[in-house]
């Protein structure tokens, strides 16, 4: 009885730390349609890549790391997975996925309506996340 239930927690911790990596993945975290389809309208040119760069800096790093890995020093203080932004699981998102997440935020992620009111430099930093995923 004792493997049973030893083996009963250790399926639960399982479980949930399987269920925390898809949330941090993106996986379960639905987007509405109109984000879905929605367009980044800023061209992947240099000084966006650089503006959204500094806004990373300023805004990201701390909890997803320099280069998006999720290992920022503020990453072992969350609940949540702040996830592998060079992951095909982030990357394959559309764009205007990763603009509603940013937007609205949940859980550990905050919202950076305020923080970041420029739509426009909402769209900087995902095209900064664009050059994070792995070759």
């Amino acid at each position: 009885m004792k493997y049973f239930i030893s083996f009963l927690l250790i399926l639960t911790c399982l479980l949930f730390t399987a269920s925390s990596f898809r949330v941090a993945d993106g996986q379960d975290w639905p987007v509405p349609d109109k984000y879905k389809k929605m367009a980044n309208p800023v061209k992947a040119d240099a000084a966006s890549i650089a503006e959204g760069k500094a806004l990373w800096a300023k805004h990201c790093q701390s909890c997803h790391g320099k280069t998006g890995l999720g290992d920022g020093s503020k990453a072992a203080q969350l609940k949540t997975e702040p996830g592998d932004f060079t992951k095909d699981a982030v990357q394959s998102q559309p764009d205007g996925s990763l603009f509603y997440k940013i937007q609205e935020g949940r859980e550990d992620m905050p919202s950076f309506k305020k923080k970041i009111p420029e739509q426009e430099d909402i769209w900087n930093v995902i095209n900064f996340m664009r050059t994070l995923k792995k070759k």
